[in-house]
């Protein structure tokens, strides 16, 4: 691989600036000075660092963003803010996006890559990735609520599959109540539509978990962090390079 390719990846900037940065001969391999960018390197054996800060070559990246409300999950909008704002300049130069949507009013877990094999597997219907959600409700359900969503909510243009609803508060002098609900689906505002269906309204949702990833409690509303290596290594049951 080409050292300015390398630097590139490594988001210091465009093919331009990684020259720019040859120049002031603060990058080194394998701590000797380098200042052409058509050396060829080994990404894996040589030490590559800029200005004393050692770089580490990353094909995937992979962050965890927990989505405030008014936020759109998108990569790119003329109108709206999107999760790509809320991220850095590496994850733009990556060239990341979100696996799956959330609703601009809903918030919680967003997984965002450029691992595009990952996002296929993850939001696949054949695989079954469980997405779970806190809800609060306008109105009180109950058992049969329950009983109807383990059956399988029918919608006007799609039988959901059985999902799993639990009563978690509720508040009969506000009627509402709050809730957690298991989708094995994503369809386009399926958690509110299948609510809707029981005679109730969501008013707020936020997403808690996506498949083995669980919204870090510690994750302030709007704020993101990189994977942990374990957090990656629970992704590895999708069978995809990662």
């Amino acid at each position: 691989m080409r050292l300015d390719k390398f630097l590139v990846d490594c988001g210091l900037g465009s093919r331009t600036e990684v020259k720019q940065l040859l120049k002031k001969k603060i990058v080194t391999v394998n701590g000797a000075v380098q200042h052409s960018p058509k050396l060829q390197i080994d990404s894996d054996a040589d030490v590559v660092a800029v200005d004393g800060r050692i770089l580490t070559h990353e094909d995937f990246v992979y962050y965890l963003l927990n989505k405030p409300q008014g936020v759109i999950s998108a990569t790119e909008d003329k109108v709206h803010r999107t999760v790509l704002d809320l991220l850095d300049d590496i994850a733009r130069h990556k060239q990341v996006f979100p696996v799956g949507r959330l609703d601009i009013d809903t918030e919680g877990l967003l997984l965002l890559t450029n691992n595009g094999l990952l996002a296929h597997a993850m939001l696949s219907p054949k695989k079954h990735v469980d997405k779970r959600y806190l809800a609060h409700v306008s109105g009180l359900m109950d058992v049969d609520d329950v009983l109807a969503f383990e059956k399988g909510i029918s919608l006007s243009d799609h039988d959901c599959q059985p999902a799993i609803l639990e009563v978690l508060e509720l508040h009969p002098e506000h009627k509402s109540c709050q809730v957690e609900i298991v989708i094995r689906e994503g369809k386009f505002h399926q958690v509110k539509r299948m609510v809707a269906a029981r005679g109730k309204k969501v008013v707020a949702l936020k997403r808690l978990s996506m498949g083995p990833l669980q919204l870090d409690s510690q994750l302030k509303t709007g704020a993101w962090r990189r994977l942990t290596t374990q957090e990656t290594q629970l992704l590895e049951q999708f069978g995809v390079p990662l």
